[in-house]
């Protein structure tokens, strides 16, 4: 069993707004489950023309919340860090209600192309809809009011996957790329495990002082908190590697090897998560596969 980062998971209440700096509040969506913990985190920056970030899912009552919350400020732009569905989809009704532009990442794709007969389990918990008014690129400045956000790529849960940094308090609206209350999933096609350690990487370069994820409470501690990820990440990888030496050689039984424990709710999870780092090492020449590649496939050592 691979050792865990230090997992914050004090639960943040859902439909409560909360002051969590000068400038930023947040209000979180009644969508908690296993995947989303006590819901997802919606921001709302500024303090005369807000910015919202991943308003979430398409839920009346939590719209007329983030509404109500920004009273008669002017509601100047939606910011979305990917395409999940508890993520993106109120965007369209929060601009039909303010016309505020969309900003953020591109249209929802799959970081691969899906093999022969392949079929995408994730499908369904995408936003094929989202349509945004403007697409930021990796490294834009974006200006809105007083405010000033660097765009910053951090592809890997999905591969259009994006942060915010708020050079005003040094923060990083970190979606799901990084999160106190668990490990992000990585789940192949829509997700890619290499580019989501060049990610974390790449954060750990950065100077931020604090994250803003999607799900659960702020990390506090980023210097400390992303290389304990990419460490976690490594060594599951090694695990991964060691068992099929060992001749485990499918998924489920890589999962029940390597998670001793876990919800059985979280299983199929899991398995994403291995095949991401299956694929990984595939494409590295380390381990393979009969073919097609999938979660049905055999693996072994090269």
């Amino acid at each position: 069993m691979v050792d865990q980062p230090e997992f914050d998971r004090q639960t943040p209440e859902a439909g409560k707004l909360e002051r969590l700096s000068p400038l930023v509040s947040r209000l979180i969506a009644p969508n908690g489950g296993p995947f989303t913990f006590t819901g997802t985190c919606t921001y709302i920056v500024g303090d005369r023309d807000r910015i919202v970030i991943d308003p979430g899912p398409d839920d009346a009552a939590h719209s007329d919340l983030i509404l109500k919350s920004i009273g008669s400020d002017r509601l100047a732009a939606i910011f979305v860090t990917h395409t999940h569905r508890d993520h993106s989809p109120l965007a369209a009704r929060l601009k039909a209600l303010t016309g505020a532009p969309i900003m953020g990442c591109g249209p929802h794709r799959t970081a691969r192309a899906l093999s022969e007969g392949e079929i995408n389990p994730l499908d369904a918990s995408s936003d094929h809809d989202y349509s945004p008014d403007r697409i930021l690129d990796d490294g834009e400045m974006v200006r809105i009011g007083d405010l000033e956000f660097e765009t910053v790529a951090t592809p890997g849960h999905t591969i259009n996957h994006l942060a915010f940094a708020l050079r005003e308090e040094k923060a990083l609206f970190s979606g799901d790329h990084v999160m106190g209350w668990s490990t992000s999933i990585v789940a192949p096609p829509d997700g890619a495990m290499q580019p989501y350690m060049k990610s974390l990487e790449r954060l750990i370069a950065r100077d931020e002082q604090i994250y803003y994820p999607g799900h659960g409470e702020a990390v506090k501690a980023p210097g400390r908190f992303v290389p304990q990820l990419l460490a976690h990440r490594r060594l599951r990888e090694t695990s991964i590697l060691e068992a099929v030496r060992e001749g485990v050689d499918t998924i489920p039984e890589l999962v029940t090897k390597l998670y001793r424990g876990l919800d059985p709710r979280l299983h199929g999870a899991a398995a994403l998560s291995v095949f991401a780092h299956l694929e990984d090492l595939v494409s590295r020449d380390m381990v393979r596969a009969d073919q097609p590649l999938s979660l049905n496939a055999h693996f072994y050592p090269r």
